[in-house]
């Protein structure tokens, strides 16, 4: 319509409309119709538009217009896009339009029938652009692998194949790709190359390539490729020095190189290996001198492989790494100084000590192990021999006495013991250059004793005043020992030196030799001491013989009797009267019994008494020698204490008094003067004897307490028992009155016969009956006196009304009597009471008392105090 307008529409197009056919795929460049154009004679200038295919609907683009020349053209496919039977609109309605220069249009229709064509199958899916990449498990069993994705454009079915024939796979018609059996990475090839062919009816087909990879798994366990099992090392290798490369191998690594992870499995610590390379190293110090591998040198490991550093596949081998010994050790000495004696004099060849014993070395190895000892030196030793084996003996004498010896008693020896295999101590000690042990001996030679000791005297004598003091030193023995060097020399009192009253007199100094006295000397008892001395070296001894004169000297105290004594006598004793006859003897074991002279010293007071003899005697009396004076006052003390001194020295002169010991006696006098005696009395000195005893306490006698106390509480134990059983006797001899029914009248106990009877000259104002015999009773109600009523006597009726009031009154109080009589009772009514039983009853004075009389006087009482307690007073 839009064209017709632009101007007028004739027939240009010749062979149009027209109906054509093409082939779907037809490539481009076909062609599929011819046409041509007609001008009109006006249209001079040939085709202005020339002959355009107008349609909008893209799929017109596969069709284009080329001119054939002149004025013919033809219709050709552009194969953009491809035509395709199955997915295009089975026609095309083609508008061709054409102007001429005229002005002159025309449009008409090519009608183009695509037609079918067998076309070859197509893949679609990943096989359809690039070669399709499968991967397959190691060890999967046979499965379905692969979908292959094919359709054919015309929806015929379609087969597939395979190649090569002799891969271990499958392709089953529906396209699906089947494993046909468990791949082995380590054995079958890792990839496979598959061409996958599908084919329609008519024998057209398409092929793509698939390409199959086996995957592989950890399945396979790493095995040793080192053959090698047992290793030799020196001991004493450095940490890190290589023992041996492990090697190991892993199926599932094919040819490349295995990543493998190595370990030591076994408890010895020793070596270590790298994880990564297997190789096998010290790991610290291998001292095959020390246990245990001094008694086992081979030491085993089990070398562990894994291909995973954990849950990986594993396998160990055993590996023996033999420690071989060097002669790393030098022979070493425990203690490496000897201290060793042997006496002078010793006889040649005698033996003083083997080295051997104490020498070692500790090396394994018995080739490493064995020393000898050189070099044998020091002062003196040519007096020593050294064995070869370590055996030091004498060789020659040695005399400490003689004067050629050098005085040397320690002779200090230096022996050498050294390796007889070559040393190689620089593993242990890097620095070594000579490593021999030096063995010091000390060679110290013991004096034998060979003398006696002997005294400078053969005895000695000394002289000693008997007044010498305790511990004084009285002179010295000594004594040489001529053996070298000098013993030392102990002396001693082995007899003598004793008395009957002292077991020793004299001591003696042990190392000196020094003499001492150890008790008081007297001339009087002995006069001569003799005692033998030894001097002794511990080993051998001699005596000598000691004299001790005891010279005399005035050292004993003259001693009289009494030396006490107290005397009574009259105011008027005459002058020159023996004083009651007394008179003092002494005595003095160093002198003459004329050498005594008496002094009165102290209390002679007006010097009224004098012993007479004053000297040359060793008697005296008391003598009166002046009057007592008490009436002019010149005397006043009336007991006189009198000190008399006796002295020795009357013999000797005046010349000598300053030179010779004096020794002075003493006597004590007590004198009363008695105004006017009638009786004089000598009173004797006595004493009184006081014992005084006193009872203590001994911590040590723990059990008088005890005993005491344990008897106390028995005897309390005893007297409480018999004291129940006396309560019981008694609650069975007179039991407690039981309570009253609540019709009785009186509670009462009879504790004492029944039979008892007593007369009583008494009114019986009252009756009762007894709750116990059932029997009735007479009573006075003011003494309470009770009597058993006879038989043949009636109840008078007023008592009975009493009674019977009383006891309907007891019976409405119950068992305990809380109310007792009533206290609205007056006194009277009572009164009145006791004047009726006056009248009714006078008994004779003949007549029996009633029975339980007491009994009844002791139950009266007790209701009167009840009528007290709860009512007023009777």
């Amino acid at each position: 319509h839009s064209f017709s307008s632009a101007g007028r529409r004739s027939q240009l197009l010749q062979g149009l409309p027209a109906t054509s056919t093409v082939e779907e795929n037809s490539a481009a460049g076909v062609a599929v119709y011819n046409f041509s154009v007609t001008l009109s004679p006006l249209a001079s200038e040939g085709v202005a538009i020339l002959p355009t295919i107008v349609n909008s609907n893209p799929l017109t683009e596969a069709f284009d217009i080329e001119s054939k020349g002149g004025l013919e053209f033809r219709v050709i496919t552009t194969g953009k896009p491809v035509l395709d039977y199955e997915t295009m609109p089975k026609s095309f309605d083609l508008q061709i339009f054409v102007e001429d220069t005229t002005g002159r249009t025309d449009l008409n229709i090519l009608t183009i029938h695509l037609t079918d064509k067998n076309e070859h199958p197509v893949f679609r899916g990943n096989m359809a652009i690039e070669t399709v990449m499968i991967y397959v498990w190691e060890g999967t069993p046979p499965e379905r692998i692969y979908q292959v994705d094919a359709a054919d454009p015309e929806n015929a079915k379609l087969k597939y194949s395979l190649l090569p024939a002799t891969a271990p796979f499958s392709i089953k018609e529906s396209g699906a790709i089947f494993s046909t059996k468990e791949f082995d990475y380590e054995k079958d090839p890792h990839s496979y190359f598959l061409n996958i062919t599908v084919i329609d009816p008519d024998g057209l087909n398409s092929t793509r390539t698939v390409n199959i990879n086996i995957i592989n798994i950890n399945d396979e366990r790493p095995y040793f490729t080192t053959k090698q099992r047992i290793y030799r090392i020196p001991e004493e290798q450095s940490p890190g020095t290589s023992v041996a490369n492990i090697t190991a191998k892993d199926p599932d690594d094919g040819d490349s190189p295995s990543r493998l992870f190595y370990s030591i499995q076994s408890s010895d610590r020793h070596f270590s290996i790298n994880p990564a390379t297997g190789e096998l190293q010290v790991a610290r110090r291998i001292d095959r001198d020390a246990l245990p591998l001094r008694l086992h040198p081979n030491i085993s490991l089990v070398v562990r492989v894994e291909d995973s550093p954990s849950s990986g596949h594993a396998r160990e081998m055993e590996i023996t790494i033999v420690v071989e010994d060097v002669n790393d050790n030098p022979p070493e000495c425990n203690p490496s100084a000897f201290r060793k004696a042997a006496n002078e004099n010793t006889a040649p060849g005698t033996f003083l000590v083997d080295l051997r014993n104490y020498c070692k070395d500790i090396d394994a190895d018995p080739s490493n192990n064995q020393f000898i000892f050189t070099g044998l030196s020091g002062f003196g030793s040519n007096n020593f021999a050294l064995e070869s084996t370590g055996r030091l003996v004498m060789t020659g004498t040695i005399d400490l006495e003689n004067p050629d010896n050098p005085g040397v008693e320690v002779y200090t020896l230096t022996v050498r013991v050294q390796d007889i295999a070559h040393p190689n101590y620089s593993s242990k000690y890097p620095f070594y250059t000579s490593f021999d042990n030096i063995i010091y001996i000390y060679i110290r030679i013991k004096p034998v004793n060979d003398f006696f000791p002997v005294f400078q005297n053969l005895s000695y004598v000394f002289s000693v005043s008997e007044i010498t003091k305790v511990g004084s030193s009285i002179g010295s023995v000594h004594a040489i020992d001529r053996d070298w060097p000098p013993n030392v020399i102990t002396y001693s009192i082995v007899a003598g030196a004793g008395t009957r009253d002292y077991t020793n007199i004299f001591w003696i100094s042990p190392t000196k030799g020094d003499v001492r006295i150890l008790a008081r000397l007297d001339y009087e008892t002995t006069q001569k001491h003799i005692f033998t001395v030894q001097a002794s070296d511990q080993e051998m001894s001699t005596t000598a013989t000691v004299t001790v004169n005891v010279l005399e000297v005035n050292d004993e105290e003259p001693v009289c009797s009494p030396n006490f004594f107290s005397l009574q006598i009259p105011v008027n004793l005459a002058v020159g009267t023996n004083i009651n006859g007394f008179r003092i003897e002494c005595q003095d074991r160093d002198s003459d019994p004329r050498s005594f002279r008496y002094f009165i010293t102290e209390g002679n007071e007006n010097s009224h008494f004098t012993f007479s003899p004053s000297a040359g005697s060793n008697t005296s009396r008391l003598i009166l020698t002046s009057r007592f004076d008490y009436e002019s006052g010149l005397d006043t003390n009336w007991v006189y204490s009198l000190r008399v001194h006796i002295t020795d020295d009357n013999l000797v002169s005046a010349r000598d008094k300053t030179t010779q010991l004096t020794k002075t006696g003493t006597v004590t006098l007590s004198i009363r003067v008695i105004p006017n005696p009638t009786t004089v009395t000598t009173t004797m000195p006595g004493f009184t004897v006081v014992t005084r005893r006193e009872n203590l306490y001994s911590p040590s006698a723990w059990y008088v307490p005890f005993v005491v106390t344990l008897g106390a509480l028995l005897l309390l134990g005893l007297l409480g028992h018999l004291g129940l059983l006396l309560l019981t006797w008694l609650r069975s001899c007179c039991p407690p009155a039981g309570k009253a029914h609540s019709t009785s009248l009186f509670h009462f106990t009879l504790c004492v016969s029944s039979q008892t009877m007593t007369k009583l000259n008494t009114i019986f104002d009252g009756e009762a009956r007894d709750p116990v015999t059932g029997r009735v009773y007479e009573f006075n109600t003011r003494s309470g006196a009770r009597r058993w009523k006879k038989s043949n006597e009636p109840l008078q009726p007023v008592l009975a009304m009493q009674v019977m009031s009383s006891a309907t009154e007891h019976s409405g109080q119950g068992v305990d009597g809380a109310e007792a009589p009533s206290k609205k009772e007056p006194s009277e009514k009572r009164k009145e009471l006791t004047a009726a039983a006056k009248l009714a009853a006078k008994p004779s004075a003949g007549q029996s008392e009633t029975p339980g009389s007491a009994g009844l006087r002791v139950q009266k009482k007790k209701e009167e105090s009840e009528d007290e307690g709860l009512s007023s007073p009777a």
